[in-house]
């Protein structure tokens, strides 16, 4: 049977949709008021991990870019079975967009090493632009593919899986490593177990690192490093009803 190396899960802790606020003056979401959460579609990704591991071996290693709070749910991941994780984390990410931070966790990637596969969720429910994913298969020059539902099989050095396409589904198959993009809501993420979770709390050590550690500058990163940049921020209202009133009398 094949077997697998590292399975890196790219994880983003986002705050509830209906609590985002944005900060007229900087252009950026403001999450101090919003209660945050792992990405939905991230836990699916964890799960889908979770499994590959249980069938093909290898070691679930998650992946996170955020401010150092972040870490109390990396220990979620790890509760839920995840083998390690690696969080980086320096205030010169702040105002990262998706180009720069595909570049960043790519960079983390790398200096892991021996993956065969990285699995991301479809996208944040922050951001929602589902470009990271094909972004950091870009810069490790490794095959993507996106809205996976299912893996099919798993050979020595191939991957096939079924990814949703409208109307239905293809499969795909693709050499390692890979990076898949997991679509939101294809498993039910299992619950962490708290025995486990009491011991990460307690005694497991995330990695962290900053943007020295992956060898780039704060130029390379930020607002800096950043090819997009929000202008204007524009509030849309649905439209309203006519709500016409028509006068007159039910007698013929």
């Amino acid at each position: 049977m094949a077997s697998l190396k590292n399975i890196i899960v790219t994880m983003k802790v986002t705050p509830k949709p209906e609590e985002i606020r944005f900060d007229p003056v900087t252009k950026t979401v403001d999450r101090s008021k919003a209660t945050n959460e792992i990405n939905p579609a991230d836990k699916n990704a964890l799960e889908l991990a979770l499994q590959l591991k249980e069938k093909y071996d290898g070691r679930v290693i998650i992946l996170s870019m955020g401010p150092p709070f972040w870490d109390q749910f990396i220990k979620m991941g790890i509760a839920m079975g995840a083998d390690d994780a690696v969080l980086i984390s320096d205030r010169a990410l702040g105002g990262s967009d998706a180009f720069v931070t595909s570049k960043v966790l790519a960079a983390a990637i790398k200096k892991i090493g021996d993956y065969s596969l990285v699995i991301t969720g479809e996208e944040s429910e922050d951001g929602s632009t589902g470009q990271v994913p094909p972004g950091i298969a870009e810069w490790l020059g490794i095959p993507v593919v996106t809205y996976v539902s299912q893996v099919i099989d798993v050979t020595e050095d191939s991957i096939i899986v079924r990814r949703t396409i409208k109307g239905g589904y293809e499969n795909v198959k693709v050499k390692m490593p890979a990076v898949l993009s997991v679509e939101l809501g294809v498993n039910a993420p299992r619950f962490p177990d708290f025995e486990r979770l009491q011991w990460a709390q307690d005694q497991f050590k995330t990695m962290v690192w900053g943007i020295k550690d992956l060898g780039l500058t704060e130029d390379e990163v930020g607002f800096n490093g950043s090819l997009t940049a929000v202008t204007e921020l524009k509030e849309l209202r649905p439209r309203e009803r006519l709500r016409q009133f028509i006068e007159g009398s039910l007698r013929r």
